[in-house]
C-alpha cells in the first residue's frame, strides 16, 4: 500500500475501533489492515494504537496522527475537487452535536434550512447532554454552552446565555416570591439533574460566588421535567434562559432573583484546529452563526 493508502486504513481503524470492522468497511482482510497499520507505525517511528484481545484504542500519539491524517486526506480531496471545478460545493456526510433541548429548538431548524440549501450534503445529528470529544467522536462541529478548556478548537461566538431561577405565577401567588437567596430555603425547590452536582445553587453574593445550600423536593435527570414541574407549580427550578424563554415570554413562568445571578455563558459554535474547515462545514458554520446571531433569546456582549 501506498502512503495515503495506509492512512485512510489507519483511519477507519480509528473510528472502528476495530481492525475486523475497518477491513470490512474497505474491503480488506483483517490481517491487510492490520499490516498496513504496523507499517505505518514502523514508517514513523511511533506506536498508534494499544491494542488488546478486545479493544484497540489510539495513544497520544496516534490521536494527534489522526488530526493530521484527516486534515491530509482532506486536502488531497479539495484539491481534486477544485480540479474538477467543485471545490466550493458542499458534500458529504456532517455531523453535528448539541445539548438536546437547545438542539431540538434551535440547531434543528438550522439543519433542515441548510439540507434544503445543499442537496449534495446529508447530516447525522447527535444530541448529548455532555461535552462530547471532537477527534475521538468523529464530530465535525459541535454547538457548546460555557467556557472552553480546549485551546485546540476553533470557536465561533454567537450569544450568551445564563442560569437563572423561575417559577409559575401561580406557585408565587401562594408562597411569595424570594428576595435574596436564602430565601429559597423556605421554598421547594426542583433540582435538574445535568445542573446539580452539590447541594445547592450558585449566586452572586457581594461581588462573590456563593453556595446556597438547599434540599430539594424534587430531583429530575433532565431539563425538561423539571422544566414541566415549575409550569405544574411544584416549585422553583434553574433552567438556561434560553430553555425558559417562550415561557417567559407568555408569562407562563417568572424569573426570580436576577441581581443574583452568575455571570453568563458564551454560546459557541466549535470546530477542530489544524484542520482546514472543508466546503460542508464551512457553509454550515456560516449558515448556523447567522441564524443563532438574529436569535433574540441568545443575547450577544
Amino acid at each position: 500500500m501506498d502512503k495515503l493508502q495506509t492512512m485512510q486504513v489507519f483511519i477507519e481503524v480509528a473510528k472502528q475501533q476495530s481492525f475486523s470492522l475497518a477491513s470490512e468497511v474497505l474491503g480488506l482482510s483483517a490481517p491487510a489492515a492490520s499490516r498496513a497499520v504496523a507499517a505505518l507505525e514502523e514508517r514513523l517511528g511511533v506506536k498508534l494504537f494499544n491494542r488488546t484481545t478486545r479493544l484497540v484504542r489510539l495513544t497520544e500519539s496516534g490521536a494527534r496522527f489522526l488530526q493530521d491524517a484527516k486534515r491530509i486526506l482532506e486536502d488531497l480531496e479539495e484539491a481534486e475537487a477544485a480540479a474538477a471545478g467543485t471545490y466550493a460545493k458542499p458534500t458529504g456526510t456532517l455531523v453535528v452535536t448539541a445539548p438536546v433541548l437547545f438542539g431540538e429548538t434551535y440547531i434543528m431548524p438550522i439543519v433542515t434550512d441548510y439540507l434544503a440549501k445543499h442537496p449534495g450534503v446529508s447530516v447525522k445529528i447527535i444530541l448529548l447532554d455532555r461535552v462530547a470529544n471532537l477527534l475521538e467522536e468523529d464530530f465535525d462541529v459541535a454547538i457548546r454552552i460555557g467556557r472552553l478548556k480546549d485551546s485546540s478548537l476553533y470557536a465561533t461566538t454567537v450569544g450568551h446565555v445564563k442560569k437563572i431561577i423561575c417559577g409559575s405565577p401561580e406557585y408565587f401567588k401562594r408562597y411569595g416570591y424570594p428576595e435574596k437567596p436564602e430565601d429559597l430555603i423556605n421554598h421547594s425547590v426542583i433540582f435538574p439533574a445535568p445542573f446539580e452536582y452539590t447541594n445547592g445553587w450558585h449566586f452572586q453574593i457581594n461581588g462573590n460566588k456563593e453556595l446556597v445550600r438547599l434540599t430539594p423536593r424534587l430531583r429530575c435527570n433532565h431539563n425538561g421535567a423539571a422544566r414541566k414541574a415549575a409550569l405544574l407549580g411544584h416549585g422553583l427550578t434553574t433552567l438556561m434562559s434560553y430553555q425558559a424563554a417562550e415561557d417567559l415570554k407568555a408569562n407562563r413562568l417568572q424569573r426570580v432573583l436576577t441581581e443574583f445571578e452568575e455571570e453568563p455563558l458564551p454560546v459557541n459554535i466549535i470546530h477542530l484546529e489544524g484542520r482546514r474547515a472543508n466546503a460542508k462545514t464551512r457553509c454550515f458554520i456560516d449558515l448556523a452563526a447567522k441564524k443563532l446571531r438574529e436569535n433574540p433569546f441568545l443575547f450577544l456582549q
